[in-house]
């Protein structure tokens, strides 16, 4: 599972302390081409948000009833600056949705 795998929900789970469904996308791709990684990672997005939206959450994983909804993207390497401004305009979609959309480096310490 991963951010090339636009229709596969890579992990999904409730957040013990906030209580919060937590959707995850893993992102391994490189930042050297910023625009294709943009769209990869657009498309896996909008997957989880017409997931969301359609209720397919609920039937999939019942236990996020009632919760708020949060994306995650957790990368591997750092989102160039082209990445952190398309992550910013997603955040404010995904917001007006009435969702939220966190991100984190996971492996950062892999880059160097």
């Amino acid at each position: 599972m991963s951010v090339e795998q636009p229709k596969v929900i890579d992990f999904i789970g409730v957040d013990k302390t906030s209580g919060e469904a937590i959707l995850t996308i893993t992102d391994h791709l490189d930042w050297n081409n910023s625009g294709d990684h943009q769209v990869v990672l657009q498309d896996k997005i909008n997957w989880y948000l017409a997931f969301i939206e359609s209720g397919e959450i609920f039937e999939s994983y019942p236990d996020s009833k009632g919760r708020s909804v949060v994306i995650r993207v957790l990368f591997k390497h750092k989102p160039d600056q082209e990445g952190r401004q398309f992550l910013a305009k997603a955040k404010q979609v995904i917001e007006a949705a009435g969702f939220s959309l966190r991100h984190e480096v996971f492996a950062e310490s892999y880059d160097n």
